[in-house]
């Protein structure tokens, strides 16, 4: 009976199946106020990753009365998501472990938990990278989440340290805990954005990883799914996480189009789409303002000539109808 039971939860990792299926698989990272809804479903309809990520959430706020209904529409997917994973953030194992179970309830195939944010307001709370000071509570979070979500995998995203010497001693912290999967932002919380991502370091992550049977993904300045496949197959990587890649760019995990191809009426034609379900979907039902959007227009309206005057004009628009007016004039007198 045991070994039954044992088999059944294999079966619904699927981390572990796709791990098997394809190397490298390709997942969309979590980024706050850029994969929301509107972003994915522009991504699921003209170039679907094979894992996929929400926006990260407050575990604190959506397990309290006053936050819970503001983080659940957050939270809200659709079946051509899947499998989607909802990232978790928070530093109280318990409201983790209630807040893994909500996840589970609303039918989501995986949930991760953030221990890499380098925000100032993250970390104040003790979660996201200030984990990665605090190992024995990391470790305490993960069994805490596992609890909560039953059969639901549970997986990691963190960075190799807090400083660049640190991957040896934090990644073996994360791995003893035997996460479903860990997702590696090849830079320190101190280094940010600031370097260029250490895939020198991948094969030996890699190496750790495999000894714990733990499906391993990595992260950092990937330019494109080639890009993707060959740091892959250099560090021995599961997995390849994107970020932003994606900005401007839906078509990025399509492997039969290069954005480079794609004419500058499709690139406007695709902004006006994404910038009205974002006004209908979002703005409307007082989740992101229309404001949002506009780190979107900065990259979809970008290398070409008259780009930086173009996007200067809708930085000043205050909805969806006025951005496709001036696209559209735009196009009229080219």
């Amino acid at each position: 009976m045991l070994v039954i039971l044992y088999m059944k939860k294999e079966e619904q990792n699927f981390w572990q199946q796709l791990a098997t299926k394809k190397k490298p698989f390709f997942v969309l990272a979590p980024m706050a106020d850029v994969t929301d809804f509107a972003q994915r479903q522009m991504l699921a309809k003209y170039g679907k990753p094979d894992v996929t990520y929400t926006e990260f959430v407050s575990a604190d706020g959506l397990v309290s009365e006053k936050g819970r209904a503001v983080f659940l529409k957050e939270l809200r997917f659709g079946e051509n998501e899947r499998p989607i994973v909802a990232q978790i953030f928070g530093s109280k194992p318990e409201n983790i472990k209630q807040a893994a179970a909500l996840i589970a309830e609303l039918g989501f195939d995986g949930v991760d938990i953030n221990m890499g944010c380098p925000d100032k307001a993250v970390i104040k709370q003790g979660a996201g990278s200030a984990l990665i000071k605090n190992p024995q509570l990391a470790r305490e979070i993960i069994r805490a989440a596992k609890e909560g979500a039953g059969q639901m995998p549970v997986s990691v995203k963190t960075r190799i340290g807090f400083s660049k010497d640190e991957s040896e001693t934090w990644l073996p912290e994360i791995l003893a805990e035997k996460p479903a999967a860990l997702t590696v932002h090849l830079r320190s919380k101190k280094e940010m954005s600031e370097v260029a991502a250490h895939w020198e370091l991948a094969p030996k992550i890699v190496e750790m990883a495999k000894e714990n049977g733990v499906v391993i993904i990595g992260n950092g300045d990937v330019a494109s799914l080639a890009d993707g496949q060959e740091k892959a197959e250099k560090s021995g990587m599961d997995g390849i996480m994107i970020g932003r890649g994606i900005f401007g760019n839906p078509w990025f995990f399509n492997e039969k189009i290069d954005i480079k191809n794609i004419s500058l009426a499709e690139k406007f034609r695709v902004a006006i789409e994404h910038a009205k379900f974002f006004e209908k979907e979002l703005s409307s039902e007082g989740i992101n303002g229309y404001h949002v959007m506009k780190k979107h227009f900065k990259a979809y309206v970008s290398e070409f000539e008259g780009a930086k005057e173009l996007r200067a004009k809708l930085m000043e628009t205050e909805n969806a109808g006025q951005a496709e007016d001036i696209l559209r004039d735009y196009l009229k007198n080219l």
